[in-house]
């Protein structure tokens, strides 16, 4: 029993430390991406659809954000390894990153036309500089969500 509860600590505190913390913030994001070119021959130019939202939570290795729609035309955000382009809108300035999204749940109600999809998404690719904000942010991010908290409610907290 105890060597139980002892390897049942041990790969909790492992689980731990090999999970990205979140950071629970609400900013604006653009996704978009590359539109499929099925047109055969033809050589047509095509505009890149985009979606806004708003972000859930940030960590180091992905996001979660809300959006209105899980498709943009007849291509779903998330499936076949589909890569969105993000651009997010940061209080540091506007950083973009790549992301595949890894799942996603439907959320709002259904009764009122108000739902919503919040998508989760692994980040595979940004720039060092923008690497450099996004990781100051998240560092630098609960400081910053502390104090607005403080202004919001105009309270002085030290």
């Amino acid at each position: 029993m105890f060597l139980r509860k002892l390897i049942s600590n041990f790969n909790k505190s492992i689980t731990k430390q090999s999970v990205a913390q979140r950071y629970k913030y609400e900013m604006p994001v653009i996704v978009s991406f590359e539109p499929v070119r099925k047109t055969g021959k033809l050589n047509l130019p095509m505009q890149k659809p985009s979606i806004r939202g708003e972000t859930k939570d940030l960590s180091k290795t992905g996001i979660a954000f809300i959006v209105s729609s899980i498709r943009l035309n007849e291509n779903y955000l998330v499936g076949d390894g589909r890569t969105l382009d993000v651009e997010l809108k940061l209080p540091s300035g506007k950083v973009e990153m790549q992301l595949i999204g890894q799942r996603y749940e439907q959320i709002g109600d259904k009764h009122n036309s108000t739902i919503k999809y919040l998508i989760g998404a692994k980040i595979v690719q940004m720039s060092e500089a923008d690497r450099e904000v996004y990781e100051e942010f998240l560092r630098l991010g609960s400081r910053l969500r502390k104090n607005a908290r403080s202004l919001k409610f105009g309270t002085d907290r030290s």
